[in-house]
């Protein structure tokens, strides 16, 4: 017997929402399998991790803060997923943009605030965008996989943190591996007073609806799409297909060492080794889990950020380890991904011609 997929060509409306149910419910059992046997109460850690930060301001507040970076993140990977370009190097792009702003949060004393704030970010974009460039032109140029190169530089971008933090950019203050603070000129603005919630997000939010608007409602972006699902039939059409990724790809490193700069300026105030919380991995599942939704993108980083102070408290209460949100995270992303692909495609027995002789 052989066994192929193919895909379905049609499926009852209730299916979808019928297996996205499932994948939460095994989700859940394995999640509490793992629970029970780390010695914690399997419902009372669901209640830490979800319901929990949502029944304070200081919860509430911290998992936006902690989604603010995912939302950059999670829409540099789907937007170039949309395009066929396989950006795993959304962490590295993320670091140099913290590379980018430091550069400039440090020697900006002088600055007024409005013209500090706007080039901090702006650095950060354009350190992320040229961390993109290299895998970009040998993707279009050469034809070698981005996969591969961009995740490869994923280390590098944090060993050249190590080496400027070990070197010219050692605290002058304290002598410590970490940067100066950067100057106050290029601090972003508190947008909730009394919490940590900072400007950073709300142009997370202003980049999705540019990526929404542009990918679903311009030309430009009908072509990105059309590169994206088929491109031999883009190129037989004369859509510049390698232009179109290596742009992407450009914008994609831009929005993801956008958000480095969130973070350096909004959060950290200062560049150090452990800035990303492994921000750009969890972009793509961020990303994945939403199917390249911006809109979705939106939520599913707020869902994360929920889950990752929600498994703080966890840990606290029952005396569990705090990488559970983590666990639940990666558990949620194989759920929901073998979901989409029963849901895309059917699996076909057939038999061999030796069998159908016999």
């Amino acid at each position: 017997m052989k066994v192929r997929f193919t895909l379905r060509s049609s499926m009852p409306w209730w299916r979808g929402p019928m297996l996205m149910g499932a994948a939460a419910l095994v989700t859940f059992l394995i999640s509490a399998i793992v629970i029970r046997w780390a010695g914690g109460s399997p419902f009372a850690a669901a209640r830490y991790m979800f319901i929990s930060p949502l029944q304070s301001k200081f919860g509430l507040t911290e998992a936006v803060l902690s989604a603010t970076p995912l939302v950059f993140t999670g829409a540099a990977v789907a937007i170039a997923f949309r395009a066929g370009y396989w950006n795993i190097g959304a962490e590295g792009q993320l670091l140099a943009g913290t590379i980018g702003a430091t550069l400039v949060g440090i020697n900006a004393e002088s600055l007024p605030r409005f013209v500090g704030v706007p080039l901090i970010l702006l650095s950060g974009m354009l350190f992320g965008a040229f961390w993109a460039l290299s895998p970009a032109l040998l993707r279009t140029r050469l034809g070698i996989d981005e996969v591969v190169t961009t995740l490869l530089l994923n280390p590098v971008a944090l060993l050249l943190i190590t080496g400027l933090l070990n070197g010219p950019w050692r605290n002058t203050e304290t002598g410590f591996p970490d940067s100066d603070v950067i100057a106050d000129s290029t601090k972003l603005w508190i947008i909730w007073p009394d919490t940590r919630v900072h400007f950073g997000l709300a142009v997370g939010v202003v980049i999705i609806g540019l990526c929404w608007w542009f990918v679903g409602k311009m030309s430009g972006g009908l072509k990105l799409r059309a590169v994206g699902l088929a491109p031999g039939a883009a190129r037989i059409a004369g859509l510049p297909v390698e232009r179109t990724l290596l742009a992407t790809a450009l914008v994609s490193g831009a929005i993801a060492g956008l958000g480095g700069a969130s973070e350096v300026a909004g959060v950290a105030h200062q560049l150090t080794t452990g800035i990303s919380n492994s921000f750009g991995y969890t972009g793509v599942i961020v990303a994945t889990l939403a199917a390249l939704s911006f809109i979705g993108t939106l939520f599913v980083a707020l869902l994360f950020g929920v889950i990752t102070v929600g498994s703080f408290s966890a840990s606290r209460a029952l005396q569990i380890p705090s990488t559970i949100g983590e666990l639940v995270q990666a558990i949620l992303l194989l759920t929901i991904v073998s979901a989409l692909v029963i849901k895309k495609y059917q699996v076909v027995w057939t038999r061999s011609k030796s069998q159908v002789r016999d």
